[in-house]
């Protein structure tokens, strides 16, 4: 897999939620900010306004996209003067499910409003993910984000009628959508001239020929001048590049990376320790729980259990 996916992999905890909303005019709706989670708002038909905690309000059309990576507040009204409400659609719920739907009985024009959240796990939070911006907004436009607009219309017209397998159909546009707008993101960073940290890394051809290395395959024991001949440099050279735009040496990534990887495989399947060892690039099952535990604070085997209990009951879990 490559970076990006790798990353979106790991980090998700759980399925994605959606709903498909419809509102007439007045109307306002609050969305409080959800730690630990990604949500987005997609104008499938219609108009509004995004009105941020901070800052001027934000005219929206039909086919705009807003992305909140860090899951914080926000509202959309029809208009800045219209009061908001209490959320009425809350996507981050198991609740919520895939094809939730909501609608208000408003005399005006109508807009449809495809929202969607994903649940992150905080405490794995990748240097990636943590230097985005508040709000990625993507404006509709002839020509512009032409991936984003087709997995949009897919995902519209999925949501409004779902057919013979939409439940995984869903569930794939949601996350081809997620990715089409953080690919989307940091292409149009790498032309911004003070481009810096991840996208910065991305965007380097050795750093990120490093990266890829160790994200196809991490059970293979790196060292810093393999890492260093795969970009193209000398093992000095790479490591003071990769440090100075990733942020920490490559070996130290590569653990981390590991681990992460080991606590998804950890939550998502029920493959015996010594099988997860071997696939993050440990000897012995021994070592493997002795990283695991340095990492996260627990054993590997009380990880798995609290990771797939719900959160009462995995405070108790032994």
């Amino acid at each position: 897999m490559d970076v990006l996916s790798d990353v979106i992999s790991v980090m998700r905890t759980g399925r994605p939620r959606s709903a498909r909303v419809e509102w007439r005019a007045p109307w306002g709706q609050r969305f409080p900010a959800a730690p630990g989670s990604a949500g987005f708002q997609v104008v499938l038909r219609g108009s509004g306004w995004l009105l941020p905690p901070d800052g001027p309000p934000i005219a929206l059309s039909t086919g705009d996209v807003l992305f909140f990576p860090h899951g914080h507040g926000y509202a959309i009204a029809d208009s800045p003067s219209t009061p908001v409400a209490d959320p009425r659609c809350d996507p981050y719920t198991d609740e919520a499910g895939l094809f939730a739907t909501a609608t208000n009985e408003g005399p005006g024009a109508a807009t449809v409003l495809l929202c969607g959240g994903y649940r992150l796990d905080p405490s794995r939070a990748h240097p990636l993910l943590r230097e985005l911006p508040e709000l990625i907004h993507l404006p509709a436009g002839p020509g512009l984000h032409a991936e984003v607009r087709a997995a949009v219309e897919l995902l519209g017209a999925e949501m409004h009628r779902p057919g013979l397998g939409a439940d995984t159909i869903v569930s794939s546009l949601l996350d081809m959508l997620l990715l089409y707008i953080l690919r989307t993101w940091f292409v149009a960073e790498h032309g911004n001239c003070e481009v810096t940290g991840w996208s910065a890394a991305l965007a380097d051809p050795a750093v990120s020929a490093a990266l890829d290395a160790m994200h196809r395959d991490p059970a293979r024991p790196w060292t810093v001048a393999e890492l260093g001949a795969r970009a193209g440099l000398s093992r000095a050279a790479f490591a003071r590049r990769f440090g100075a735009l990733v942020g920490q040496p490559p070996l130290a990534y590569l653990t981390w990376w590991r681990l992460s990887s080991a606590g998804r495989l950890l939550r998502e399947s029920d493959a015996p320790l010594s099988e997860i060892a071997a696939q993050v690039g440990y000897a012995s099952e021994f070592a493997f729980a002795n990283a695991f535990k340095r990492e996260y604070g627990l054993a590997p085997g009380r990880y798995r259990r609290t990771a797939c209990r719900p959160p009462a009951e995995a405070a108790l879990a032994p």
